[in-house]
């Protein structure tokens, strides 16, 4: 900021002509149409940083959507900031991405924020919600002493070594039933979690490690936070939402040109899944099955 700042030589007027044409800039990206391809995985993530409302000092979250297309590439999907991750605002959030065209999501990874939880059900109906695994872990850590948390760990990640969905779920509830005794709170933390965490083995093996966890955008929080880090307290909401956005559509570009996220051969798999998920729902909805359903109520 000193560069535009006192004594940089630059004008006041000077310095909201280049945030105009900055937000201008940023407008467009955030209100870009997504209706150019699909999006099968959705990543969804929020960070802090301190923002200045009124003569208070206030924690506000920025979240952030990231999307693999059908293409197998990455985008930064849209961006926004509030004073809170409640439901009403991840709603909107993901309200105006579908109102902007946002579509095709089977997989929305993210934490297990309430708030966010919700929304996303009610917004992403038919699509499968996978609990980010890292937060899970650390969720887990937090249940055990310091002293039990490598032996914890360790047989939690056993399950992650296995390349076979039935495996994967067998391997999971193995190691619910050997915490049962030393670990009970592990063992319900795995049984509640169990669909949640394991949503991943739904979906190609070779996607397994991409969208079992959030560390993708995480990564990309981080780098949010970094630049924040020299500002340390925004002037207020748009100027957290102006740099955050910034941040991210340098991403977004050079996601446009390294190589995929995944693979063509990996997405041909995926779009099996899908087409084998599609004929499971329309059989299910057909008018018999719903006369079954209605003569079991």
């Amino acid at each position: 900021m000193g560069a535009l700042g006192v004594g940089s030589g630059v004008s006041k007027s000077e310095v909201s002509r280049i945030c105009g044409q900055l937000d201008e800039e940023i407008g467009r990206f955030r209100e870009r149409s997504l209706t150019h391809t699909t999006f099968p995985y959705v990543f969804l993530d929020a960070t802090y940083c301190k923002v200045r409302v009124g003569a208070h000092v206030v924690s506000h979250a920025l979240v952030v959507a990231t999307g693999v297309s059908m293409d197998g590439t990455r985008e930064v999907l849209g961006t926004a900031v509030g004073d809170s991750e409640s439901f009403d605002f991840w709603r909107e959030f993901l309200v105006g991405l579908r109102a902007r065209g946002l579509s095709g999501v089977h997989l929305v990874i993210s934490d297990a924020h309430a708030g966010l939880k919700a929304a996303v059900a009610q917004q992403f109906t038919g699509s499968s919600w996978q609990r980010c695994r890292v937060h899970f872990m650390r969720n887990v850590r937090s249940a055990v002493h310091s002293k039990h948390v490598p032996a914890v760990m360790a047989g939690i990640k056993t399950v992650f070594a296995h390349t076979d969905p039935a495996d994967v779920g067998a391997q999971w509830d193995q190691v619910a039933a050997t915490f049962a005794g030393s670990f009970p709170k592990v063992a319900e933390m795995m049984r509640e979690a169990k669909c949640d965490v394991l949503a991943f083995s739904a979906f190609p093996q070779s996607h397994w490690q991409k969208v079992w966890s959030n560390n993708p955008i995480e990564r990309l929080n981080k780098e949010i936070k970094r630049r924040a880090d020299v500002v340390e307290i925004f002037p207020n909401p748009a100027a957290f939402l102006r740099l955050a956005t910034a941040v991210v559509i340098e991403a977004h570009d050079e996601w446009q040109v390294t190589r995929r996220y995944v693979s063509d051969v990996s997405m041909d798999e995926l779009r099996v899944v899908i087409a084998a998920k599609e004929r499971a729902a329309a059989q299910h909805a057909t008018p018999a099955s719903l006369t079954a359903e209605l003569e079991t109520v």
